[in-house]
């Protein structure tokens, strides 16, 4: 009965942790509406969507690196220079060879994209070939990030990006509007959530990012190689990267070098948020509104810049402290469980009769005296021929005496 009211109050628990983002959102949201009283009004719900999409798409690539026991400081540098390079070649375009090209919007972005790909190919290479540790490897790619977003525009901001009708550069404005009211970095975040969970839970690339997280040495004993998973991630979160700096300058019609700074600690609180382990192999897309709602509310409840860091830091620890109880609890019930099972199986054995239904079971009488006379003075190993010698010996006896019987015929003919 112990027992039993013992694994409810596990299970109980457990579904208490595994649902803790929507716990957290949910107190949230209550909290900041009596806090403020324009909490959900339109203009606020906009607001905090736009947010919530950056954060997100930005959640959805650390999410990635994070299960493969990975992390990626790098992404809010790579915020700000793919801001800093479409607003460039949005404003001045690329100057080759005393000309200057002017790209559409499209090919903005593409080339934005492409070059968070490369700077997370970067990563994973220097990670992977090289034997770096990954706060390292994204520690050093993000402080080069931020230098070169300051050399583009030695530190000054692009501010006129609406683009020229002649040159066919317009409309860059769109990335950070709103279709239906819905802005387009939410709906952009909605699409990659959906294809990016479908990829993590069923596909051969989502299984193979599981494995390397959940034990790198099985899974390339097991044909699987890591190196290879952990690039594709690397590139996955610097595609977000750049993405989220595209849709950053758009809303702002502007591009600073300043942007994105400390971004990473927001896309690794809505990773941890979302059920994210720290120790990797464990993860889904999810805790991205958490830490969009955390953000917004604090900033109209009051609160200053500097303790919405304090707070935040102290929502990643205990985000931290919290998985690696579940983690414990799940072993712990894991663990008893296969002890349960192997009791089990212990009072199967022991309730199973020894022999068969048709066994009969052996006289216990007294020592028949063949045994007594064939057995050893001493105690040892019983005398007697075995059968197979017993049967030898049989046979080379009848043979003697079928050949004697054989020779006394014929002297009795020969005297004949």
């Amino acid at each position: 009965m112990n027992t039993k009211k013992h694994y409810d109050k596990n299970d109980f628990i457990m579904t208490l942790l595994k649902g803790r983002t929507f716990i957290v959102l949910i107190i949230l949201v209550i909290l900041f509406s009596i806090l403020s009283e324009n909490f959900f009004s339109t203009s606020t719900l906009l607001m905090v969507a736009k947010h919530v999409a950056l954060y997100g798409i930005l959640a959805i690539g650390m999410t990635y690196v994070i299960i493969t026991g990975g992390i990626d400081l790098s992404v809010g540098s790579v915020v700000g220079l793919g801001g800093m390079i479409g607003g460039y070649l949005i404003q001045k375009g690329l100057t080759v060879g005393g000309y200057t090209l002017y790209f559409s919007v499209p090919m903005v972005i593409l080339i934005v994209i492409l070059l968070g790909c490369a700077i997370g190919w970067v990563n994973g290479a220097v990670i992977t070939k090289l034997r770096v540790a990954p706060f390292i490897a994204t520690l050093g790619t993000m402080y080069i990030c931020r230098g070169f977003a300051n050399i583009i525009s030695p530190g000054r901001t692009f501010s006129s990006l609406a683009g020229y009708e002649g040159l066919g550069n317009t409309g860059f404005k769109f990335m950070g509007s709103s279709i239906m009211g819905i802005p387009v970095g939410a709906i952009l975040l909605i699409i990659l959530s959906v294809i990016t969970a479908i990829i993590l839970r069923k596909t051969t690339f989502g299984w193979h990012v599981y494995a390397v997280g959940g034990n790198e040495r099985a899974a390339r004993m097991s044909g699987i190689k890591p190196d290879r998973v952990k690039i594709y991630v690397y590139m996955l979160s610097g595609a977000c990267a750049a993405l989220v700096g595209i849709i950053n300058t758009a809303q702002l019609m502007a591009a600073h070098p300043a942007g994105g700074d400390g971004w990473e600690m927001n896309a690794i609180t809505a990773s941890v948020l979302g059920g994210t382990s720290m120790a990797g192999g464990i993860g889904t897309i999810g805790g991205t509104f958490v830490i969009g709602v955390l953000n917004d509310g604090m900033a109209m409840c009051g609160v200053t810049e500097f303790w919405q860091n304090v707070i935040k830091g102290a929502v990643i620890i205990l985000a931290v402290v919290i998985d690696q109880y579940q983690r414990n609890l799940q072993a712990k019930m894991a663990l008893r469980v296969k002890n349960e099972a192997k009791g089990h199986e212990k009072d199967r054995n022991t309730q199973r009769p020894a022999h068969g239904p048709h066994h009969r079971p052996r006289p216990q009488g007294p020592v028949h005296d063949s045994r007594r006379r064939h057995a050893h003075p001493q105690g040892g190993r019983d005398s007697r021929p075995r059968p197979r010698r017993r049967r030898a010996q049989f046979q080379a006896s009848h043979g003697r005496r079928a050949r004697r019987d054989l020779c006394r015929e014929l002297y009795a003919r020969g005297g004949d």
